[in-house]
């Protein structure tokens, strides 16, 4: 039962889950939800995309170049499994990391 070390680090966590939320989403609205610097998201960005996780696109807004981030089917399913695998080391403690459904 191991933690994909890609996901693990807490900005990558953040990223892969917000991104997890969304078709696309782009690259201020990202680094302010997560709340890290231009240069930590690029970093954890160009990790994530490396691994096959995220796709990277980049474009413009009338004359201002703009970056979006958006989750790969690869990313999506290695997130789906990181959250299981994390389940299950927490599932002892009869805590959960899935939502409570009874509401």
């Amino acid at each position: 039962m191991d933690l994909d070390p890609v996901i693990h680090a807490p900005a990558r966590l953040q990223i892969v889950s917000l991104l997890a939320a969304a078709e696309e989403a782009e690259f201020g609205f990202v680094r302010d939800t997560v709340g890290v610097s231009d240069s930590v998201l690029s970093k954890h960005g160009s990790a994530l995309e490396s691994a096959g996780y995220v796709a990277v696109r980049k474009g413009y807004v009338g004359k201002r170049p703009k970056t979006w981030f958006k989750l790969t089917d690869k990313g999506r399913a290695a997130f789906a499994a990181y959250v299981e695998n994390l389940q299950r080391i927490v599932a002892p403690s009869g805590l959960s990391v899935v939502p409570d459904e009874r509401v």
